[in-house]
């Protein structure tokens, strides 16, 4: 969930605080689970990158497990806005089949690849491209995945625009983990448009991020 303000990663336009005050990040980020459980991955040292926390990662990889039926094996991930990968490299250590992070800031593409490459990660790929563009990509040719991970730099509407395009990629019962500054309305009546469609089967909120893991409603037969 590992970007925001003027972080330089994916899709991020103009470099500007998203939320309140910018802060640098932390030099490393720690795997908290699976295989390269312990493992410490170096982050660029930018205003504004700010990986998803340990705790929250924690929460929200049991949240997971559950969805799956306690095995990722099977399972491919999508890790949009992929930032310091901490969502992504999480998912491989757990077991998952693949893992593509993509991100179109250099900087950080390449920080992706050295980690990938430390960690012999062959099971995860790393894109440096625009993700809205990417997601248009893997509908045309009617590739699916299982979960997406949606961390977006908040303030500048990319979730509003991503969100609808993801159902065109997910499979049946895929999972959308989304991390916002503000919460999302999603009760029943006040959904706007880009939010149609959607439930959240599980939320919490740490500090100033709320997060979610978003399903789509069954379609009555």
């Amino acid at each position: 969930m590992q970007k925001k303000s003027s972080k330089p990663q994916s899709n991020r336009g103009p470099q500007r605080p998203s939320h309140g005050s910018p802060r640098l990040a932390p030099r490393q980020v720690r795997i908290i689970g699976g295989a390269w459980k312990r493992a410490l991955l170096p982050v660029l040292e930018a205003e504004g990158l700010r990986p998803t926390p340990d705790r929250v990662r924690e929460t929200v990889f049991n949240w997971i497990r559950h969805q799956l039926g306690g095995d990722f094996t099977g399972a491919s991930f999508l890790d949009l806005f992929a930032g310091s990968g901490a969502l992504g490299f999480e998912a491989a250590s757990r077991g998952a089949a693949s893992v593509t992070m993509v991100d179109n800031h250099g900087p950080a593409a390449r920080q992706l690849e050295l980690n990938r490459e430390k960690l012999k990660a062959d099971k995860v790929k790393v894109l440096r491209t625009d993700a809205l563009a990417l997601v248009k990509d893997l509908a045309a040719r009617g590739q699916r995945v299982d979960v997406i991970f949606l961390d977006p730099p908040y303030q500048l509407g990319l979730l509003t625009q991503i969100l609808p395009l993801c159902p065109a990629i997910l499979n049946e019962d895929g999972l959308v983990y989304a991390e916002t500054g503000e919460p999302l309305p999603l009760e029943e009546g006040e959904q706007p448009e880009w939010l149609a469609g959607w439930e959240a089967i599980r939320s919490d909120k740490a500090g100033m991020v709320y997060y979610y893991l978003l399903k789509l409603h069954k379609k009555d037969a």
